[in-house]
């Protein structure tokens, strides 16, 4: 490995294990899990490891207390870094104690382990949050209780609207994009054919591929759709299907990666250490948005819109944004450390978010019973296929 190439690995990796942007919901796990029908692999010990900053005897909401389900990095307790510790800090400004802290690696996993104790609140992106929903397993949330619920942008606001209800407070979003070493040149096609390519280990890069085959609406895929998307998938059988954002990264890093699928945090922090990545141009993108969810099991929410207000502020999502390598639901948390990431993901850029297909779970408003589109349950049974 050159000079070069060793300094990229050693910077890049470093900024990962130190938790900045080392979720992988950041883009592996958002929108990728249905809850019912999604892949789920054995979780390692690592990703499995639960934290309880502050114990109590009793873990029932009426005890002032709460249990949460998340994505790492999204709801710090000192662990990583005593400069990060968000749940000790809301601790002492709200009376309320986070009696258990469940950190899930990826969506697939974070769905798998829902169900496993009665959580208050729960980080859902659009597939598993649909899930939540239709199995009565959410409540809606009043908007008048979060008081800096509308200084959330407008279209994540709605993006969390089911038939006039509220069932999510938006938190942190992000989007696609494809990027190529620069030394080895090509274009779209190269991500789908080469063997040098890594695509994210989720059911809904089918809706990315759709996307490069030309879908209008990438989750809402006929039959016929949802074959291209799968035959462009299956060109290549030896490329790397990427979870860990630090094998992302090796790979650029160590030469074995000429092109990939990542966030535009990714694309960023390769280019700082060195490496020649480039943005592909294509014409839109997939992205998805993460929200904080009321489970409907909760006796009294006192403290869980507590949390949510916590959540919500400026303040808040500005850390969380920074820490994670995504962007903030408020424009308002777009300054200081936070701002970087605005700027990077285009934050209060109307036109360059329209170019984003944000998730839903597929398939969105158009339904298989009616014969016209392919339900999720398809699409994870051909990504399975894939995977053999």
């Amino acid at each position: 490995m050159n000079g070069r190439r060793t300094y990229a690995l050693a910077l890049a990796v470093t900024a990962l294990v130190a938790g900045v942007g080392a979720t992988a919901s950041t883009g592996v796990t958002a929108g990728t899990a249905s809850g019912q029908q999604a892949v789920r692999p054995k979780p390692t010990p690592t990703a499995k490891s639960s934290a309880t900053p502050t114990p109590t005897p009793s873990a029932t909401q009426l005890d002032g207390t709460l249990q949460i389900l998340t994505y790492r990095g999204y709801a710090e307790y000192g662990g990583v870094s005593s400069r990060v510790n968000w749940v000790g800090s809301f601790e002492r400004e709200t009376g309320c104690r986070i009696a258990r802290l469940d950190i899930a690696q990826t969506a697939e996993e974070l769905a798998a382990r829902v169900g496993d104790r009665p959580y208050d609140l729960v980080t859902a992106g659009p597939a598993l949050a649909a899930g939540l929903i239709q199995r009565g397993q959410a409540q809606p949330i009043d908007p008048a209780k979060v008081s800096g619920y509308n200084d959330l942008d407008k279209r994540f606001r709605d993006m969390t609207t089911v038939s006039g209800k509220v069932y999510g407070v938006p938190y942190l979003w992000a989007y696609d994009e494809f990027v190529r070493d620069r030394n080895a040149g090509g274009g779209l096609d190269d991500v789908f054919s080469s063997t040098r390519s890594a695509l994210r280990d989720s059911p809904l890069t089918i809706a990315a591929a759709a996307l490069a085959e030309g879908a209008k609406d990438p989750y809402e895929l006929s039959e016929a759709d949802l074959d291209k998307a799968t035959a462009l998938l299956d060109r290549n059988k030896d490329r790397t299907y990427w979870r860990n954002p630090i094998d992302l990264i090796k790979g650029f890093a160590t030469g074995a990666l000429d092109y990939a699928q990542v966030t535009p945090y990714y694309r960023t922090l390769l280019q700082k250490a060195g490496v020649p990545v480039e943005t592909i141009k294509t014409r839109t993108t997939t992205g998805w948005l993460d929200s904080w969810m009321l489970t409907s099991s909760m006796p009294d929410t006192t403290c869980a819109y507590r949390w949510l207000n916590w959540v919500t502020a400026a303040d808040a999502q500005r850390d969380a944004a920074a820490w994670t390598g995504m962007a903030p639901a408020s424009e308002k948390a777009c300054k200081g450390r936070a701002r970087a990431m605005c700027r990077t993901y285009g934050m209060g850029d109307g036109k360059r978010l329209d170019r984003v297909k944000f998730a839903v779970r597929p398939p969105g408003d158009c339904r298989a019973d009616d014969g016209e589109c392919t339900d999720y349950a398809t699409w994870v049974k051909r990504w399975q296929e894939l995977m053999k």
